[in-house]
């Protein structure tokens, strides 16, 4: 099990009130799997992304990642989980705009301390996969929106990350690039990299092998058909 959340509950302090969140989620993900995580606006699915993605922490329960019990990491240790172990992707990118993509891919390992040759041969491979090998010294403004989120995929691949997380990946994207992108999560994952994707848009959610409901901070399984 690649990931293990066991009776989670997240509740937020306003003034004197304490806001549940998410209640008693139980989830569980095998390594080489693709799972969507869908529910509306204000149902818990981002409080749930930001706690498995080792950006905030749950108010109680077990979350395990990769067999470690991430309640007890420090801030220090939760920030090399986010460096070694998840790849982020985010609806806006997140690229920066003076760097190449060669440059916006390498960044991870430059913040692990990967040596310059092995970085750039790994960035460069990364921008291969995903099919920008000759997009490498554009910067983001040269490049259309589909591929700055080609970009940002091989960025969070970089790393080789445990699980690729994903967080409305198409939202910014016009259909045909959303398309693109989501045959990209596919070939990605056929290739056994673990994809978990975050989303309100029933369309996308369909790519997954398997869905899971958020609604009002509580988990329910849909059973995929065909």
């Amino acid at each position: 099990m690649i990931l293990e959340l066991r009776n989670i509950f997240k509740e937020y302090q306003q003034g004197k009130l304490r806001v549940p969140v998410l209640k008693d989620v139980n989830f569980t993900m095998s390594e080489g799997e693709y799972v969507a995580i869908m529910g509306p606006s204000g149902s818990g699915k981002t409080t749930l992304m930001n706690i498995i993605g080792c950006l905030d922490k749950a108010t109680s329960g077990t979350f395990l990642l990769d067999g470690q019990d991430v309640n007890l990491c420090s801030d220090n240790e939760m920030s090399d989980i986010r460096l070694t172990k998840i790849g982020f992707v985010f609806q806006s990118f997140h690229l920066l705009p003076r760097q190449t993509a060669l440059e916006n891919v390498e960044m991870p390992l430059n913040y692990a301390g990967t040596p310059k040759k092995e970085r750039r041969e790994r960035a460069l491979l990364a921008l291969e996969r995903v099919g920008l090998a000759d997009r490498v010294n554009f910067r983001p403004n040269q490049l259309s929106g589909g591929q700055m989120q080609r970009v940002a995929i091989a960025r969070a691949m970089v790393n080789q990350p445990k699980i690729l997380l994903a967080d409305e990946p198409t939202g910014a994207l016009d259909s045909r690039s959303g398309a693109q992108v989501m045959e990209l999560f596919q070939s990605l994952n056929d290739e056994g990299v673990t994809v978990l994707m975050i989303t309100h848009d029933a369309e996308i959610a369909e790519h997954a092998a398997r869905i899971v409901l958020i609604r009002d901070g509580e988990l329910t399984e849909k059973e995929v058909t065909g």
